[in-house]
């Protein structure tokens, strides 16, 4: 796909052929991205929100500017939030909702649009509920998760219970995530507790996990006017190194069982369905976790344009503490990516910047 990419825009470049697809719309607000856990400006040394070469996925063209992102409108606005890279989403969302009220303010704008990936989801549930509370109106019009883990992580779980490979909490996740965990203010237990489904510990002072999370912070047209999550699952080898490395080490996740709550206590809802080295999970996260909202699918096209619309196969989700089966085993729709692929950790094949573009027509639609 990147290969005839490039192909295509080097003959429009020689005036040889047009485009053989047309850009993302703008939106109508602008669109705030979120990083995950252990982001900040790059991740693994790979810049978070970049293709494979370190370009941003929201940078426009402007005249004869290289590289940039040609798929989305050069009149687009977007700003990449930064936050603790590890602390719990009560804490990185309240960052969150302070970074993008300057970005609000210095702009002009009254509405965003956030995308969150991986616990970036999480903050932005909780940003867009701060932001409403101060503003008094529902800032956020479209919110867009991709590969959260809403309802819990067992490699979070699996990393607090200090099980087998793993010699503290700090160093598994630093095997994982980089030296960035050693960074001034993170918090790597109220981080990894924020990503276990029910509360950790019963004796640390403070409720924690997602489930309690979720409650705070649910799914409210107050906070956004669209709720939206885009789902990932990979397998084997073909999962990033470094998560390939958590598989073999660590745990390899049974992520496409049903079961409302943790039943089979691994640190996520559900409770599998008994074959875990399948197509279930990311790396990190289970399907079961991921979908918030209306689950939507992402199409590639080798000729056009990528698109994401909603799946109307699979209902929309809006207790995320309730999720029937469908919701939370169903395949449909699920990207062939795992969990870092999608921003930009590669080398792969993966488009990056098309499939950023793609999430920014859908907004433009709804926003």
């Amino acid at each position: 796909m990147k290969k005839l990419h490039t192909l295509l825009m080097a003959l429009c470049a020689l005036g040889l052929t047009t485009q053989a697809h047309a850009g993302a719309s703008k939106t109508t607000y602008p669109v705030v991205f979120a990083h995950g856990m252990a982001g900040f400006d790059d991740i693994l040394g790979y810049d978070y929100w970049g293709d494979d070469y370190g370009m941003f996925v929201g940078d426009t063209c402007s005249l004869f500017e290289v590289p940039c992102n040609e798929d989305i409108d050069s009149g687009q606005k977007s700003f990449v939030g930064q936050v603790q890279p590890f602390h719990n989403s009560e804490v990185r969302g309240l960052d969150l909702a302070n970074d993008i009220e300057g970005y609000m303010a210095s702009s002009g704008s009254t509405r965003v649009n956030l995308i969150g990936h991986s616990q970036g989801g999480l903050d932005a549930r909780k940003a867009a509920k701060v932001l409403y509370t101060r503003k008094g109106y529902t800032v956020v019009a479209v919110l867009v998760s991709v590969s959260s883990p809403h309802r819990g992580s067992p490699v979070a779980k699996y990393i607090l219970d200090l099980k087998p490979g793993v010699s503290s909490v700090i160093a598994a996740l630093a095997e994982i995530y980089g030296n960035v965990i050693y960074q001034s203010g993170n918090d790597a237990f109220a981080a990894a507790k924020q990503l276990v489904y029910n509360d950790y510990s019963a004796t640390d002072g403070i409720t924690t996990g997602a489930k309690n999370f979720n409650i705070n912070n649910p799914i409210d047209s107050r906070y956004a006017s669209r709720y939206v999550s885009l789902i990932t699952a990979q397998n084997g080898a073909s999962v990033n190194p470094a998560l390939y490395l958590v598989r073999k080490l660590f745990y390899d996740i049974d992520g496409d069982g049903y079961c409302v709550d943790d039943c089979d206590n691994d640190g996520a809802a559900g409770k599998g369905d008994g074959i875990a080295n399948e197509t279930d999970d990311d790396g990190l996260v289970g399907i079961n976790s991921q979908q918030m909202g209306y689950r939507l699918r992402y199409t590639e096209s080798t000729f056009g344009f990528d698109s994401v619309t909603n799946d109307t196969s699979v209902a929309y989700l809006g207790d995320i503490n309730a999720p029937t089966s469908a919701q939370m085993t169903s395949s449909s729709s699920v990207i062939n990516q795992d969990h870092i692929d999608v921003i930009g950790v590669g080398p792969d094949t993966f488009d990056e910047p098309e499939f950023y573009a793609a999430i920014f027509q859908y907004i433009a639609t709804y926003d």
